[in-house]
């Protein structure tokens, strides 16, 4: 799906953000569209954070080596967006990863209040050789 299908201006600049904090490791523009209290959850297991954006992005980008993310759907209203997604790259020890998930973001004006995103965790999870 091409960006030119959303037409949100805070979803488009959040796609934006972080194809540039993928390709940059730098996620000062996307913590940048978050409230200083919005709350942000991933299947992680370390629950919900709250006004922890810029941890939650370097949480997120420690976890590959290169990664890149392509949006295949985004349904949208004047205050909300999901997005679906499929995400390519490579962990930090070099073995090539692909996993797909869901994003749904929550805006107030112009800052994103909300996010909560769902994807398939065994993606994360290191085989040990041989046992495939």
């Amino acid at each position: 799906m091409e960006d030119n299908h959303i037409r949100h201006d805070l979803t488009r600049q959040f796609v934006a953000a972080l194809r540039k904090s993928e390709q940059d490791n730098d996620v000062d523009d996307l913590t940048a569209l978050f409230a200083d209290d919005a709350e942000l959850f991933r299947l992680d297991g370390g629950g919900p954070r709250r006004g922890e954006a810029r941890t939650f992005w370097e949480q997120y980008r420690a976890q590959f080596g290169e990664v890149r993310t392509q949006f295949t759907n985004v349904v949208e209203s004047d205050d909300e967006a999901a997005l679906e997604w499929q995400s390519t790259g490579t962990r930090p020890n070099g073995h090539d990863f692909r996993y797909e998930g869901s994003t749904f973001v929550t805006f107030d004006g112009d800052k994103i209040t909300s996010l909560r995103t769902y994807y398939d965790t065994a993606a994360f999870v290191d085989v040990p050789a041989g046992s495939r």
